[in-house]
């Protein structure tokens, strides 16, 4: 398991890199639906359905536009069988993290702003639930969230990988004013009065940001 480290205060919820270790994992894949280092592409339909995927729900309060701290729980779904997988949290940022559930795992613990799984097997999940000062003020009317780097990493390239990105907030506090990435062909973006949605699909090493604005009275 390659374990990469958060770059920037303000960038990474999470900070997830994948390696697998079985050539059998990619046996149904193409050459070309490997991305290269430093290459990002969308794509309009999974080339390997039914493989990794990853889920956020992030809790934002009226307390969290002060604070900036947010709650959120990710869950890591369909796991590459390996001895050990380490995910890493921004120390700058995360305040707790705890584990919530696991499946098809021998042994998970915290190690400071790491989760270490180790013994996984095939198609084994994990959910973590973390309290993080996740949300950066932009100015006086905007906020900004910031996910990623997310990437499924295999020998020098990145396997395309599922992420459904989850936003939630009281009725009417907030409203969605723009995503990176917007709305494209591997990238579906839905929004309503109490929060937002991306729906991802991708090869590469890929970060995500939400600007919000207040919303309507």
């Amino acid at each position: 398991m390659a374990l990469a480290r958060p770059e920037r205060l303000y960038r990474p919820l999470l900070l997830l890199a994948l390696t697998l270790t079985l050539p059998m994992a990619v046996q149904a894949l193409e050459l070309s639906d490997v991305a290269l280092e430093g290459e990002l592409r969308f794509l309009g339909e999974r080339p390997d359905p039914g493989a990794y995927h990853y889920a956020s729900q992030v809790q934002i309060s009226d307390d969290s536009l002060s604070s900036g701290v947010v709650q959120l729980t990710t869950c890591h779904h369909q796991l590459d069988p390996n001895a050990k997988i380490v995910i890493a949290f921004n120390p700058q940022r995360v305040q707790r993290i705890e584990i919530a559930s696991t499946e098809g795992v021998e042994r998970a613990q915290v190690q400071g702003h790491l989760v270490e799984l180790t013994q996984v097997k095939r198609g084994g999940s994990a959910c973590i639930n973390l309290t993080s000062k996740a949300l950066e003020r932009v100015d006086e009317h905007t906020w900004r969230l910031h996910a990623g780097p997310l990437m499924r990493r295999y020998l020098d390239g990145y396997l395309p990988m599922q992420a459904r990105l989850a936003f939630q907030w009281p009725d009417g506090l907030l409203r969605l004013k723009a995503t990176q990435p917007a709305g494209q062909p591997g990238v579906t973006v839905n929004n309503s009065r109490t929060g937002a949605q991306l729906d991802l699909v991708f090869a590469g090493r890929m970060t995500a940001t939400l600007d919000l604005v207040r919303g309507t009275p």
